[in-house]
């Protein structure tokens, strides 16, 4: 497998976005149980079936444009055909000597925006928890270890080390739609249904004083690249007194949600958002005395 994602990371981007596009098709028709999670996400969502289809060729190109953002050479910038939106909002938030938390969900080419932030206002902290199959691991593990990106346990060191980094002024990089472990998150509305959600960002954002900011990731027709843009920084968490957990968490899934509404065409509509967490180490306790 090491050697195919070797060969196919040379390949151009447009040749592994068709191909891509191809696969994606290809597992749709293939899988009714893919079929249906994607419909009834879609719905949940409130969206017509129509705005959603061209993410299931997309999902096709998520996984083939792995390779050339995983393989790619340490001293070769990934910003090469990357348009970049909206810094003056980030640099607004530094310049209030402010740390800033990236964040972004399972939309557009999620996996390029920790690099491209890496080389943009690097250092930036992410959380890594290394994939169960030795490959992908050994992989995943060299495509993470780029120059000003920091690759943080996903454990309570970790989380210590992403608030010290912002109590510095740095940055740190969150995907937070994803499900996390059991005692991690709670459970708050998404698309008006009930989803296990993780209480870290809202966290880090309230004990920092960071500033919340999405990333966009959108992938340009024709494999021509890509547009990242940095989105308003997120409102209403920097309150006095306190916001609840509770409501701090419910308000990160709405920017979630205004985040994948504004790109239905790339969002991973299959991710199953609301399943039941998986139990790990990591205690609700420890959490909290970060």
């Amino acid at each position: 497998m090491l050697v195919l994602f070797k060969i196919l990371s040379r390949w151009p981007l447009p040749v592994l976005h068709a191909l891509g596009a191809a696969l994606g098709w290809g597992v749709w028709w293939l899988s009714p149980a893919y079929r249906r999670h994607f419909r009834a996400n879609v719905a949940q969502a409130g969206l017509a079936f129509e705005a959603a289809r061209p993410a299931i060729a997309d999902a096709g190109r998520f996984v083939a444009e792995l390779p050339r953002l995983w393989m790619r050479p340490h001293t070769e910038s990934c910003l090469t055909n990357v348009k970049v939106l909206g810094r003056e909002r980030v640099d607004a938030a530094l310049a209030q000597g402010r740390g800033v938390v990236f964040f972004s969900a399972h939309c557009g080419s999620f996996e390029l925006a920790p690099q491209a932030l890496a080389e943009l206002y690097g250092p930036v902290t992410a959380l890594y928890r290394p994939a169960r199959q030795p490959w992908l691991a050994q992989l995943m593990a060299g495509s993470r270890a780029r120059p000003g990106l920091v690759m943080a346990p996903a454990n309570l060191s970790g989380i210590r080390q992403m608030l010290k980094a912002l109590r510095s002024r740095g940055a740190v990089a969150l995907l937070t739609d994803q499900v996390p472990p059991e005692g991690l998150g709670l459970w708050a509305p998404f698309f008006g249904r009930p989803a296990y959600s993780m209480t870290l960002a809202a966290r880090l954002v309230q004990q920092s004083g960071a500033a919340l900011i999405a990333v966009r990731t959108e992938r340009l027709p024709g494999g021509q690249g890509y547009q990242l843009e940095f989105l308003p920084p997120v409102a209403g968490l920097h309150v006095a007194p306190a916001l609840p957990l509770a409501d701090a968490v419910a308000l990160v899934n709405r920017a979630n949600e205004q985040l994948i509404l504004s790109l239905p065409g790339q969002y991973l509509w299959a991710y199953a958002r609301y399943k039941q967490p998986r139990k790990e180490a990591l205690a609700v306790s420890s959490e909290g005395s970060a």
